[in-house]
C-alpha cells in the first residue's frame, strides 16, 4: 500500500532520528518515481527532514529556510499527505509550530508526524522492531548521527553538479 522507502523514513524520523537518511532515502526515490519534480511532495518530506536535521545542529538559518519550503510544497499537497497515512492539517500545524521556534532559535525537540492511518503505524512499528529501531525514541541520539553529513562521500553529488554545469554550458 504505502511505497517502502516511505516507511523506511517514517521509522527512521520517528526512531533513531536519523534525519540525514531520512533525507537520503527519500531522494533516491524521488529520483526513481517523479524525475526530478521539485513540486513533488516527496520534496516537501526531504525538506522537512533536512529542516529538522539543522535544527538539531543549531543551524538555525538553513533550518528555517527549508522548513518554510517543506511546508510551503505539503500545502499544495494536502489531499496527498491524507493518502500517504498523515492527519494533513495537523502536519501542517506542527511545521508552523516548527518554523516559530526556528525564529525563535528554541533548540531542537523531536516531533512525531500525525499518521492517521492505524495500519500505517503498525507497518511503522514492525519495521521498526525488524530493524532494531525504537519506535518514537525518546533516547539521546548518537553524535555520529547527529553530524553524520561530515562522513558523508560527496563524490557522486560533486560529479552529478560538474555534469549539470556542463550540459547547462553546452546548451
Amino acid at each position: 500500500m504505502y511505497p517502502k522507502e516511505y516507511l523506511q523514513f517514517l521509522v527512521h524520523f520517528h526512531g533513531d532520528q536519523d534525519f540525514f537518511e531520512c533525507h537520503e532515502i527519500l531522494e533516491e526515490y524521488w529520483k526513481k518515481v517523479d524525475c526530478r519534480n521539485k513540486e513533488s511532495i516527496w520534496v516537501g518530506f526531504i525538506l522537512m527532514a533536512v529542516s529538522a536535521y539543522h535544527h538539531r545542529r543549531e543551524n538555525f538559518k538553513g533550518a528555517h529556510k527549508t522548513i518554510m519550503k517543506s511546508r510551503k510544497l505539503l500545502e499544495k499537497h494536502k489531499e496527498g499527505l491524507h493518502v500517504l497515512g498523515l492527519d494533513g492539517e495537523g502536519l501542517l500545524h506542527l511545521l508552523r509550530q516548527q518554523e516559530k521556534n526556528i525564529a525563535q532559535t528554541l533548540l531542537f525537540r523531536p516531533y512525531p508526524l500525525p499518521i492517521s492511518d492505524s495500519h500505517l503505524e503498525k507497518q511503522c512499528r514492525k519495521l521498526a522492531h525488524s530493524m532494531e529501531i525504537s519506535w518514537n525514541n525518546q533516547k539521546d541520539i548518537p553524535i555520529e548521527i547527529i553530524h553524520r553529513h561530515l562522513k558523508r562521500d560527496r563524490s557522486l553529488v560533486i560529479q552529478e553538479r560538474e555534469e549539470a554545469i556542463q550540459k547547462r554550458q553546452r546548451e
